[in-house]
C-alpha cells in the first residue's frame, strides 16, 4: 500500500491552552489557600506582653465551650495527656490559647498537665492590651 503525498504533518505541540489552565489552576489555589487555615475560634484575654520568637510552637487552645484541642485537633480532657505527649516533640515551645471566658480552675488544669509531660517553655496568648491595669 501506498501512503498518498498530501499535506504534511504538523507535528508541533501547541502549549499555549494548557499553560492557560495551569495558571488558572494555579491562581485559584493561591487564593483559596488563606481561607482554608482557620484556627479554633478564641476570644483572647488583653495583656501586655512579650512577644515568643520561636519557630516551632504546639498550642493548646481551650474554647467558650470548654472544649480543648491541641494543634486544631480536638481533645477529651481524660485523654489530653496522652495524645499532648505523642504531639509534642521534647524541644517544641507550647502556647495556651485560652478564651477569656473560660475558668481559670480550667486553665491551670491544662497548664498543670503540660507542666506535668516536661515542658519548659510555656507561654499563653493574648491580644495587645489598650487600657492599664489599676493597682
Amino acid at each position: 500500500m501506498k501512503r498518498s503525498r498530501g499535506k504534511t504533518i504538523n507535528q508541533e505541540m501547541n502549549l499555549t491552552n494548557m499553560i492557560d489552565v495551569v495558571f488558572s489552576i494555579l491562581i485559584v489555589f493561591m487564593i483559596s489557600a488563606p481561607l482554608m487555615s482557620q484556627g479554633v475560634k478564641v476570644d483572647l484575654p488583653k495583656a501586655e506582653a512579650p512577644t515568643m520568637q520561636q519557630e516551632k510552637l504546639l498550642k493548646v487552645s481551650i474554647t467558650k465551650k470548654r472544649e480543648i484541642y491541641i494543634a486544631d485537633m480536638k481533645v477529651e480532657f481524660p485523654n489530653f495527656r496522652n495524645i499532648f505527649k505523642s504531639l509534642w516533640d521534647g524541644n517544641m515551645a507550647v502556647v495556651i490559647n485560652a478564651d477569656e471566658s473560660v475558668d481559670y480552675g480550667l486553665v491551670m488544669k491544662v497548664v498543670s498537665l503540660v507542666q506535668q509531660a516536661g515542658v519548659t517553655k510555656l507561654g499563653f496568648l493574648t491580644l495587645p492590651g489598650d487600657d492599664k491595669i489599676q493597682k
